[in-house]
């Protein structure tokens, strides 16, 4: 990542909204999006927004938008990135200075950048895979990429953390990860709820875990 240097006006450019960049973070709370919004209003949009080459936004979604809801003039500071994956750990890394995002948000956002880590993961063992050709029959075999392993220093939670919000995302009862959402479950409480319903027929499934939700509480 390298600052380019570019500035440009709103009034001249415009930017791009990318769905996967705009919703990698959880939305501000009513709460912070009316203090930014007073912010604005009172002291202009000082802080440029973000944008790469392609002028898509890697972050300020909520400023920006908040500015055009209102007619206000914004800057956007043109940063050049590796990649996507790398502009979405960028984003990630700044906002977590800014926000109190919990493991079980920073779970989840790890698993909106699996496909992406998956893809360069890929790409990278192509390449190790084309080397080992010029290497000796004696030479240690290239070790596997962990995919929980790289979610997990992406976002800078634990593998094991990681590994129970893999498995909670796939087979928790919806009851559970709303009562992750809401705050009223711990990433352990969640995993060890998802594993003891998960043996259950699945017509009993959902209500044995609301139950085990509410007794938790």
């Amino acid at each position: 990542m390298r600052n380019t240097g570019t500035i440009y006006n709103s009034a001249d450019h415009t930017p791009v909204v990318l769905p996967e960049m705009a919703e990698l973070l959880p939305p501000l709370t009513g709460e912070q999006l009316a203090t930014l919004e007073a912010d604005l209003l009172k002291n202009g949009c000082y802080s440029p927004i973000i944008v790469n080459e392609d002028m898509v936004i890697i972050d300020g979604h909520n400023r920006q938008k908040l500015c055009e809801q209102h007619g206000l003039p914004y800057q956007m500071a043109v940063f050049s990135f590796e990649d996507l994956l790398e502009a979405k750990q960028w984003a990630l890394d700044t906002q977590k200075g800014r926000r109190n995002l919990d493991k079980w948000e920073l779970g989840k956002i790890a698993l909106r950048l699996k496909p992406d880590i998956e893809a360069r993961a890929k790409e990278n063992m192509g390449t190790r895979t084309d080397l080992l050709t010029t290497l000796s029959e004696g030479s240690p075999p290239v070790p596997p990429v962990s995919t929980r392993k790289e979610l997990a220093d992406a976002v800078g939670i634990g593998e094991v953390t990681m590994g129970k919000v893999m498995q909670i995302d796939e087979h928790a009862p919806a009851a559970v990860k709303e009562a992750l959402d809401s705050g009223d479950l711990s990433i352990n409480q969640g995993y060890n709820i998802t594993r003891q319903v998960q043996d259950l027929p699945e017509e009993q499934r959902d209500e044995a875990a609301a139950m085990a939700v509410e007794l938790e509480k």
